[in-house]
């Protein structure tokens, strides 16, 4: 019975020391893929220097940090795959246990010297390590970049615009004889990836990415690039909300300025703070479009515009209130006139009353004797105060006349000028809605 256990312990010891153990390490080991080995890092990995290095690349946008229309910029990040054959490596799983791909560090490998030409700031994001390697010598490298690039806009229409950047990726010295660039994915498989795990957008709507292939001739050779077109349209809720309408209300109190009194002084300072309230949101749009550009942005001209006809308006009321005070002084300089003619004409009355009296006085002094005293003295104050209240009556009424005059042509031309500005505002407004919607 020992003999036989002992024989079973014998064959299950053999049998486990015959399955063959294998690690990643025996790949390289077998590979010779060492850091001082130059083989693998120093030149393009191809046996014939006749073979083009066939790149394949896909980049998937991740999210839209920044667009920033001030300086130009585009700030999205995006996740990079590259894909390329190392002709130097090669193993059969089958003697490795299986193993089909491993993971080795980027220093040890050659790369594909590619780079984004509109690019203007370092990426300092933290970078992958390392690459995968497969048992036919397929290079896989992925990364997430934070790209700070350079982007012409077109805010013509802003905030109803349509932004498109582009991202162009390129071979710094290698020609398209030597490395051929290919898009991994197609156009709209890149925007469905995209649109599938993109977590930030801010204020823009991701609507495309488009790819192209692009060669360009220097120096009597030529490149191959690939130009990643990302289209994005800017949501215009808050700038509508913070701009245009705090505008269109500030016009609208303009207009309803018209319905205060002309004489009083609350008109005029009224206008004022209303233009000086447009200033401040110029100042803010100054802030937010760039200082050159192709068209001139229809806020820009909207704005302009409005603070335009607002300037006319009240350059309008001042003309008005000037010759208001202008009237005002000549009526004042014709009360003091009438007053020195009625004390003029009282004087003569006086003095021709003095001599009527004593020329007539024997005749009053028979019709004293025929009327009694308190009678005589109460006819006097009677006729006295008529004479006071026809002149006061002649003098408001010429004030009134005088007055209804200067009112009526006010009205005439702040009437006038309501129908001008009426009417330029909304035909301002409807060609400038017109134009932001095509």
């Amino acid at each position: 019975m020992m003999h036989v256990a002992f024989l079973l312990l014998i064959v299950f010891t053999d049998g486990a020391s015959s399955k063959k153990v294998c690690s990643y390490q025996d790949v390289v080991d077998y590979l010779n893929l060492t850091t001082d080995n130059g083989a693998f890092k120093l030149t393009r990995p191809v046996l014939d220097y006749k073979h083009s290095t066939m790149v394949e690349l896909d980049i998937i946008l991740y999210a839209i940090l920044a667009v920033i229309e001030k300086t130009q910029t585009f700030v999205p990040f995006i996740w990079v795959t590259m894909m390329w054959n190392n002709e130097r490596i090669s193993w059969d799983p089958a003697q490795f246990c299986g193993i089909t791909h491993f993971s080795v560090p980027r220093e040890m490998l050659w790369r594909p010297d590619l780079f984004i030409y509109e690019m203007i700031q370092k990426d300092d994001s933290p970078q992958n390590p390392y690459m995968y390697v497969s048992y036919d010598g397929t290079i896989i490298s992925e990364e997430d970049m934070k790209v700070v690039s350079t982007c012409k806009m077109d805010v013509h229409k802003f905030p109803f615009d349509t932004q498109r950047c582009n991202i162009t990726i390129g071979s710094a010295i290698h020609y398209v004889n030597e490395i051929r660039l290919l898009p991994s994915s197609n156009s709209s498989r890149a925007t469905q990836f995209s649109r599938e795990v993109m977590k930030s957008q801010g204020e823009w709507e991701f609507l495309q990415l488009s790819i192209a292939s692009y060669n360009f001739t220097f120096d009597d050779r030529q490149w191959e690039n690939l130009i990643y077109t990302f289209t994005m349209k800017r949501r215009p809720l808050l700038h509508v909300i913070n701009f245009l309408l705090p505008i269109l209300f500030f016009l609208s109190l303009d207009l309803a300025s018209y319905f205060i009194a002309d004489h009083r002084g609350e008109k005029l300072g009224f206008k004022v703070t209303v233009l000086l309230a447009i200033s401040v949101l110029l100042l803010i749009l100054n802030d937010i479009l760039p200082s050159m550009s192709n068209k001139t942005p229809l806020i820009a001209t909207y704005c302009i515009v409005i603070f335009a006809l607002m300037l006319l308006s009240l350059l309008e009321t001042i003309l008005v209130t000037y010759l208001m005070e202008k009237d005002s002084v000549s009526r004042e300089e014709l009360r003091l006139r009438d007053k020195q003619e009625k004390v003029k004409i009282d004087n003569c009355n006086a003095a021709s009353d003095g001599e009527k009296q004593h020329e007539l006085l024997p005749v009053a002094e028979e019709v004293n004797n025929s009327i009694q005293p308190r009678e005589s003295h109460v006819l006097l104050l009677i006729l006295e105060e008529l004479k006071e209240l026809q002149k006061t009556l002649n003098l408001h009424l010429r004030c009134r006349q005088e007055v209804g005059k200067s009112g009526h042509w006010a009205a005439k031309i702040n009437r006038a000028f309501f129908i001008f500005y009426i009417t330029t505002v909304s035909l301002f407004l409807i060609l400038i809605f017109i134009e932001w919607n095509t």
